[in-house]
């Protein structure tokens, strides 16, 4: 299991993502490099197209060792900011996770306070005890083998099952609501109509 605090060595993933110091082959911090990666992205939702590009490879090292990208003028002030703060060839000062959510470009909608959520692997995912037993129900699963699998997250079919499940039932119940929801305003407007009087 990666510690936090552990460096890096091998190389991994797409050349357009990959962070400076990995490139460099330097050890790395997995968080600081992912982050360096994730910045590719945001580069690439806000602008629509990638910030390293080049045919032939030595090229794309080049630019990505030396941040070499330019940031189009129909980008704000505060995203071209966040955008050179998380693309920062120095991993020791490039932004971090809380660095990004406290930046004036976040802060511009509302935290939403989620909950963190669980690290499988770590920690036992819940089971949902109505949807557990219609899982048991539909497919006769082994019940302490199926609750062993959920807990762990297990990539098999008994969690694949009782996530479609869940997904199926989620789905039944927006149409629900988004059927109530459209009656009580149809009533709500018939009632408004028969108290107009004509003039």
């Amino acid at each position: 299991m990666y510690e936090p605090a552990a460096t890096l060595k091998t190389a991994c993933g797409s050349p357009c993502y990959a962070a400076p110091e990995m490139i460099a082959g330097k050890r790395y911090h997995g968080l600081r490099t992912d982050i360096w990666s994730s910045g590719v992205v945001f580069y690439a939702m806000v602008c629509g197209y990638l910030p390293f590009e080049d045919p032939k490879t030595s090229n794309l090292y080049k630019k990505i060792m030396s941040a070499d990208y330019s940031l189009p003028k129909f980008l704000s002030g505060q995203c071209k900011d966040l955008v050179r703060k998380i693309l920062n060839t120095d991993p020791e000062t490039r932004y971090t996770v809380n660095d990004i959510r406290s930046h004036t470009w976040s802060l511009q909608v509302k935290d939403r306070n989620r909950d963190m959520g669980l690290f499988p692997g770590k920690e036992k995912m819940p089971v949902d005890d109505k949807l557990f037993h219609r899982l048991l129900e539909e497919f006769n699963f082994d019940r302490k083998y199926a609750v062993k699998c959920i807990e762990d997250n297990r990539h098999n079919h008994i969690t694949a099952c009782y996530h479609l499940i869940d997904k199926r039932n989620r789905k039944i119940k927006d149409r629900q609501e988004s059927y109530s929801l459209t009656k009580y305003d149809f009533k709500k407007k018939m009632r408004m109509g028969t108290n107009v009087k004509d003039p």
